[in-house]
């Protein structure tokens, strides 16, 4: 079967992405490790796969890959989740939701690839020689489980888990036919970076665009700085800073996970292999509240965008602060700089004031919009809640289709913001019987928000932007 990689937007129709869905090392995240682990708080394991992910497996599947659950759906509720389970037999193994544990399983039943593996973990993590025998013994189910959860077949934990492997968005990106694998910014990544390495560059799904996989070096500087300095010149990059919004445009943010030296390179990169005409680099503040910049904004629609006001032009020309309040900057502003640079000039680049103004040259420049661009904001701009439910991921969705779009259900002003705008409002747990019974359509479906529940995976800092890592979106 042939395995398309094509993504030239972040709206066109989602044929194929890869997924992660929760696993048993979510459970094992403590309080004192939470944030080291990039969590912000401790997850309950059964609730976020159960009653929060599974819907979101679901829901991809009744779009991507209907085959596989149409008609199944009260089968599957009554199969103790064996469904979802990557070493269960009932897996539903799509090759559409492409699920990573599954994928890595398939690798590591090539010996020569497991025994690197096995080597490679083993060094990373530490491990004792009689623990890197005792992994050559595992199957490839159990070892795949085992290298993704930390834990081993008789439930001991042998290293820490990689709980942030739910959000695939940054173990690398699609852009056109090529990967651009990430460089992670924190330690609890390196294995997750690791293991992807592996699944690109040796899973057959990937095989003929072995060639077209980016890796960034560390530049030279770094290895001679001292270690006070050395963080300030490392290259590191996370998917979720990178955006292609068009066929010839990519977004590239610098951030508290994506350094400077990144941007330039992939920027280098981009205009070398012919893959982009233009490259905007979006430096947003390097705090936690943030993180990468589509936790500040995503696209909905061609001219339609959700994103947090504090980067508005009336944010950033204080057109709401009084007279006095404006020449004393009584409200501080929070800094964000936009450089765009061109193939063709890249020494002469263009300078934008604000998200918004980007965000309207890329409608109406690349994507040939002639209706007015509009904006949702985070929490209906209206304080505190645009702070509160950017937090909880409300500028972090995923278009399924252009103008079908996923978020959570938590995020009740903005959910209000997009029906103000004409949007249709649905909860996945009504939508997905009117699936199964066929009463909708995804093909007929538009300008949808479709809400999801979000009590236990708001948590973990991330949308549904941040889980998924299209392969093949349909030209727009």
């Amino acid at each position: 079967m042939e395995h398309t990689l094509h993504v030239t937007s972040e709206i066109g129709t989602l044929k194929r992405l890869l997924v992660h869905s929760p696993d048993s090392g979510l459970g094992k995240v403590v309080p004192s490790k939470a944030q080291d682990w990039l969590f912000e708080d401790i997850v309950h394991l059964d609730t976020i796969r159960k009653d929060e992910y599974d819907y979101y497996t679901k829901l991809l599947l009744y779009f991507l890959d209907p085959e596989k659950i149409k008609g199944k759906l009260l089968e599957i509720d009554q199969n103790d989740r064996q469904f979802f389970k990557p070493d269960s037999p009932d897996f539903y193994r799509s090759d559409k939701v492409v699920e990573l544990q599954w994928l890595l399983a398939e690798l590591l039943d090539d010996a020569a690839i497991r025994s690197q593996l096995i080597a490679s973990v083993a060094a990373i993590e530490g491990c004792t020689f009689e623990i890197q025998q005792q992994l050559a013994d595992y199957s490839a189910n159990e070892l795949s489980k085992t290298f993704i959860s930390g834990t081993s077949i008789d439930k001991q934990l042998l290293f820490a888990p990689i709980p942030n492997f739910i959000f695939t968005r940054d173990i690398g990106i699609t852009i056109k036919d090529h990967v651009l694998l990430n460089k992670p910014a924190k330690k609890a990544r390196t294995r997750e970076a690791l293991l992807s390495k592996y699944i690109f560059f040796y899973h057959p799904m990937f095989a003929q665009w072995k060639k077209h996989i980016i890796e960034l070096n560390d530049s030279n500087q770094s290895f001679l700085m001292p270690e006070e300095e050395e963080d300030d010149r490392k290259t590191t990059l996370e998917g979720g800073d990178i955006m292609v919004v068009s066929a010839n445009h990519l977004l590239v943010g610098v951030s508290e996970r994506t350094s400077a030296e990144a941007a330039a390179m992939i920027t280098n990169v981009m205009f070398e292999k012919g893959l982009m005409d233009k490259v905007t680099i979006v430096r947003i503040p390097k705090k936690r509240d943030y993180m990468h910049i589509d936790t500040v904004f995503t696209q909905v629609k061609r001219d339609v965008w959700v994103m947090l006001g504090n980067f508005s032009r009336k944010a950033v020309k204080h057109e709401d602060d009084n007279a006095v309040e404006r020449i004393l900057q009584v409200k501080k502003e929070e800094k964000i700089k936009i450089t765009q640079f061109h193939k063709k000039c890249p020494d002469n680049p263009v300078f934008f004031d604000s998200l918004e103004d980007l965000l309207v040259d890329i409608s109406i420049n690349d994507l040939h919009c002639e209706n007015e661009v509009r904006f949702i904001f985070s929490g209906n701009n209206e304080f505190p809640y645009n702070a509160r439910e950017q937090w909880t991921d409300s500028c972090n969705l995923l278009a399924l289709k252009e103008g079908v779009v996923l978020g959570y259900d938590r995020n009740d002003k903005t959910t209000e913001a997009f029906r103000k705008a004409g949007f249709t409002i649905i909860h996945v747990k009504d939508l997905l019987p009117q699936l199964e019974a066929g009463t909708i359509s995804p093909q007929t479906m538009t300008d949808t928000l479709i809400l999801m529940p979000s009590a236990e995976l708001s948590r973990a800092r991330g949308g549904f932007h941040c889980m998924s890592m299209p392969l093949w979106r349909e030209e727009i």
